[in-house]
């Protein structure tokens, strides 16, 4: 077996369950989670109706390529979101349709890291979405955490990162709007972090599958092409993006998103995925097509979550220490006591299920920045998310 996989840590969800076992809940109060970042709003009828209506090309072997029509779907949408330059971000060379970013994302490291270099790092924020750490453990790079705090506004410090890390760093992900936080990165930070691509010679993988959850509509969250595209920088080199329709669309069962961004990194990218086996069946494809050509789903999509972020909120004011975040759908409070022993409380009392902040984050320069945090997904029902808020401000008060 590989050793590297002894490097692993055990999922948050295996770390929460363990938790809530310890512990008996109360019988008559029903079940609410908040604790994974699964949409629970309705699909788009017509994507659904789309699927179905194709359910015979399963006969029919996919490409690894993907269809021109899901690529020029995916190209027309990302050119008009991120506004880039005519005909900059082609189908044919900047976009790869993917099962999802989770398996994008691991499988992007495997292909980036140069095993022939010594001790190669793969840098993230801290917390972060695990699938961060174990695809730098397994690419055989050592990761390397930077903290995301309330003094940083919860975007890392990359200015205050040593020459020498940037010197061995061959991959850099970064998260925005990030998970758990939902902070989101400016232009000029962006830009500057491509500048430091360019000086020392790495790729940035950047995470945007929350990009299309935010609350102004007038100011959507600018993504890394963009940055790029307001540089002149149409070749997108060294930056690769990660979109998908699970929080875009509520469809995360459909496993469906796209890598996109430099060309020649896609080329070997698609050369390594060819090999992997990952080709999307062509019926969720064209379901896709029909999801990225919509934006009206979209829109009631973020008044569905502005609605829950309000009530919520309103109703958490003075109890915790929490704000509303930049953008996705995600709370990061502050909480009185440890998060673990908050969670596990909390459950134990009120049957209202939240993750742990330290389940998300590692210690690092012997801080874990997650520790005294919990995480609270807005993905159930209005009235759900109301109640489970009224519950947590009963067990805060009764602290």
């Amino acid at each position: 077996m590989n050793p590297d996989l002894n490097l692993l840590h055990p999922y948050p969800f295996e770390k929460l369950a363990a938790l809530k076992a310890a512990v008996t809940p109360p019988a008559e109060l029903k079940d609410i989670m908040l604790s994974i970042g699964e949409p629970k709003h309705e699909p788009p009828r017509f994507v659904l109706d789309t699927l179905v209506k194709n359910l015979s090309k399963l006969s029919n072997y996919p490409t690894t390529k993907g269809i021109p029509e899901l690529r020029e779907a995916i190209a027309t949408w990302a050119t008009n979101r991120f506004k880039l330059a005519a005909n900059t971000f082609t189908a044919d060379k900047h976009v790869l349709p993917v099962n999802g970013t989770r398996e994008a994302l691991f499988a992007f490291a495997q292909a980036i890291v140069d095993r022939t270099e010594p001790n190669p790092l793969i840098v993230s924020p801290n917390p972060f979405y695990q699938i961060y750490e174990g695809a730098a453990l397994l690419s055989g790079a050592e990761p390397y955490f930077l903290h995301c705090t309330p003094q940083n506004n919860f975007i890392p410090d990359f200015a205050a990162v040593p020459a020498k890390i940037w010197e061995r760093t061959q991959l850099l992900f970064i998260c925005s709007p990030g998970n758990p936080t939902g902070a989101v990165m400016s232009s000029g930070q962006l830009k500057e972090l491509i500048a430091l691509a360019d000086k020392y010679d790495f790729v940035i993988a950047s995470d945007e599958c929350y990009s299309e959850l935010y609350f102004d509509e007038q100011n959507p969250p600018v993504g890394l092409l963009q940055a790029c595209a307001e540089l002149g920088r149409n070749d997108f080199a060294r930056c690769v993006v990660f979109h998908s329709l699970s929080k875009r669309s509520n469809l995360p069962g459909l496993r469906s998103g796209f890598v996109g961004g430099d060309a020649k990194i896609l080329e070997k990218f698609l050369l390594y995925r060819t090999y992997h086996g990952c080709a999307m069946p062509v019926p969720t494809q064209l379901a896709s097509v029909a999801a990225w050509q919509d934006e009206t789903h979209v829109i009631e999509n973020r008044k569905a979550y502005a609605e829950k972020f309000d009530a919520v909120l309103k109703i958490l004011d003075g109890v915790l220490d929490v704000t509303k975040p930049d953008a996705s759908f995600y709370l990061w409070p502050k909480t009185p006591i440890n998060g673990e022993a908050f969670a596990q409380k909390l459950f134990e009392t009120q049957k209202v299920t939240v993750l742990p902040g330290s389940y998300l984050a590692r210690e690092a320069n012997g801080f874990n920045p997650g520790e005294n945090y919990v995480r609270l997904a807005l993905v159930a029902p209005l009235e759900e998310c109301i109640d489970a808020a009224e519950r947590i401000k009963n067990f805060v008060q009764s602290l």
